[in-house]
């Protein structure tokens, strides 16, 4: 996972990979198939879960701004462990990435697509309840979350510390609308 997370998919070779598990090629690809799975199961293995843990803490959070600050502050952390590369997994991976790795490409936004969908829907619940303005944009405000998810893994990836992303969560969240 930490190969992937600090070169990115295409430029973890299969070498590297092996040397740093500690087994042969062939093990690899028994175990996984091929290299592209063997990311996938990384990128699982990073979100605690895959997008279905994610979507859980949204679905149980008591409204969609504590699923916000949840998803906002667990990228800030994970942006600035003590024992990972800086920055997010998935907005690591493919920055910059031939059209070879387009499939992964697209499971990668994919994963953020469900992630992102559970959000609106929870804001939408939130604005039949009243807990949001009639008038609040739920696509947009859940896009807005993925928005500063994404850039607060360029800053950390920049050297930005734990708490300058904490304070950006602040940040972003004090703009949540609230009802009238």
């Amino acid at each position: 996972m930490h190969l992937f997370w600090r070169h990115g998919y295409e430029a973890t070779s299969v070498a590297e990979l092996t040397q740093a598990m500690g087994i042969t090629p062939p093990s690899l690809y028994g175990a996984f198939g091929d290299k592209r799975r063997l990311f996938l199961e990384a990128v699982d293995r990073y979100l605690g879960g895959g997008a279905a843990a994610i979507v859980q803490t949204i679905d149980e959070a008591a409204t969609g701004h504590e699923a916000a600050r949840a998803l906002l502050t667990a990228a800030a952390l994970g942006d600035t462990g003590e024992d990972t590369p800086p920055g997010c997994l998935l907005a690591s991976s493919l920055v910059s990435s031939s059209a070879v790795a387009a499939e992964i490409r697209e499971e990668l936004a994919e994963i953020r697509r469900r992630i992102e969908a559970a959000l609106r829907a929870r804001i939408e619940d939130d604005i039949q309840a009243g807990r949001a303005p009639r008038h609040c944009d739920a696509e947009a405000l859940a896009g807005h979350v993925f928005a500063v998810v994404q850039g607060m893994s360029t800053l950390a990836k920049d050297g930005a510390g734990r708490d300058k992303l904490l304070r950006i969560v602040d940040q972003a969240m004090a703009g949540w609308p609230r009802p009238a």
